[in-house]
């Protein structure tokens, strides 16, 4: 029978792991079918970024651009592209949110889905009804939280960060993939 001290070394490692907490809600190819129903076909259109693209991209948004990459696909129907898709992630209050957005032709955010939300708390962020207050939205908007955007009491830093991920993706559309 184990001793107290080894006991308590056993269940240590278990006690650390039953507190991560990860939903995942969404595939991408069943975001892409939500965000744009018309489409036919997403083509991977993925950006490798220059370190001169990432600080042009955080002088326009205001926040940086982590990585050097950013996972877009076009999409299409019978060859007329309807806008950009995106995916993405942002810290949440420790830990990142997956999520995803479509961006029509015109640059106007078509709508925003949680792919994936690893917080403990304020997952009131995949709520429709919250969501929903991105749409339309295009970088001649505040993006101010509690003006453009409400906040969701226990979710601030989620929301925020959302809010600053989605005008990033509007930036990097209009600076790299307004042409095309």
């Amino acid at each position: 029978m184990p001793r107290p001290l080894e006991l308590t070394a056993l269940l240590l490692p278990t006690a650390f792991l039953a507190q991560a907490h990860a939903t995942d809600y969404l595939s991408v190819a069943q975001a892409q079918t939500l965000l744009f129903p018309a489409a036919k076909t997403f083509t991977d259109a993925t950006l490798k970024l220059t370190s001169d693209q990432r600080d042009k991209i955080k002088d326009q948004a205001g926040v940086r651009q982590r990585t050097d990459e950013v996972k877009v696909w076009r999409a299409e129907r019978d060859g007329q592209q309807l806008g950009w898709f995106f995916v993405d992630e942002v810290i949440g209050k420790h830990e990142f949110i997956t999520y995803a957005t479509a961006v029509g032709r015109d640059g106007k955010v078509l709508g925003i889905e949680i792919l994936s939300y690893r917080e403990t708390h304020g997952g009131q962020v995949r709520d429709a009804d919250w969501r929903k207050h991105f749409v339309g939205k295009s970088l001649g908007d505040k993006f101010k939280l509690d003006e453009d955007v409400p906040n969701i009491s226990g979710a601030t830093l989620s929301c925020r960060n959302l809010l600053d991920g989605v005008k990033r993706l509007l930036v990097v559309q209009q600076l790299y993939l307004s042409r095309g």
